[in-house]
């Protein structure tokens, strides 16, 4: 038996699910940042030159970073890649050197190539995204970010937001916490437990299809998918209720409805 759809929503309909919520969960990278950008083109730089020293005929395409890379933690990714050209390495150890060929060491070869990028370039957050944000802390909403990446502290430092957050649950956490990464619903449930929050007072804002189906699978009170990339069709298909292209669309929110936000009880 196949499971019944999601019902998608309508801005104001998802507006008002939100007002009526208590928290909103952050994805890092792809929704308060453009750092998937950066991820994507680390990824793509390691693995092109992997296949290719691995004569493996099939390329690395854009489509495999979101069918097996997205969202996940950075060596689940790598695992995952792999299996799909049926490669299979040694885990190694997260202390591989990135030039070992083990699942950990090419997870920390691209790691470098992402740090060096950002330490460059920089990162600014996306703009409709920071109005958004400004929007749910001005309507008396929580927010935290939930990431799989063990990157997400600097991130935030070099876009300039990290003092919006009390909670970050990073890649990092994750490990130190014993979390199963996303798709499971462990990280944010434990980030709605560090607000002394249930997950059914708490929005999950997501780009990934592992996180769309982690909110989904954690029965979070509402799941908002962020398409830059992964498409409408396929983030609704895992779970969203609603998707959009920015989340300014989201906008404007009635900051009177969130009296009963700060005045209301907690579970």
């Amino acid at each position: 038996m196949t499971s019944a759809p999601v019902p998608v929503l309508t801005p104001p309909d998802a507006r008002e699910r939100l007002l009526s919520l208590r928290a909103v969960l952050f994805d890092l990278d792809g929704v308060l940042t453009p750092t998937a950008d950066v991820h994507m083109a680390a990824w793509a730089r390691l693995f092109s030159t992997y296949l290719a020293s691995q004569s493996i005929a099939e390329p690395y395409t854009d489509a495999d970073y979101f069918a097996y890379i997205d969202g996940k933690p950075r060596y689940d990714g790598v695992r995952s890649f792999l299996a799909s050209r049926s490669i299979i390495l040694p885990e190694g150890t997260p202390d591989d050197a990135p030039e070992l060929e083990t699942v950990c060491g090419l997870g920390n070869r691209k790691n470098s190539v992402f740090t060096e990028t950002l330490a460059t370039d920089g990162v600014a957050p996306y703009a409709g995204s920071l109005r958004f944000l400004d929007a749910v802390t001005d309507a008396g909403i929580l927010v935290a970010v939930v990431s799989s990446s063990r990157n997400a502290e600097p991130v935030l430092r070099a876009a300039g937001i990290r003092d919006r957050f009390d909670v970050v649950i990073d890649g990092l956490v994750a490990a130190d916490r014993g979390l199963v990464g996303k798709p499971s619903p462990a990280t944010y449930a434990y980030s709605a437990e560090c607000l002394g929050l249930t997950p059914q007072q708490c929005v999950v804002v997501e780009d990934a299809h592992s996180g769309v189906q982690a909110g989904r699978d954690g029965d979070f009170g509402l799941v908002v998918g962020v398409n830059r990339g992964a498409g409408t069709a396929e983030l609704l298909a895992s779970g969203a209720e609603i998707v959009v292209d920015d989340l300014d669309e989201l906008l404007p929110l009635n900051v009177h409805l969130s009296s009963t936000l700060t005045h209301g009880e907690s579970a």
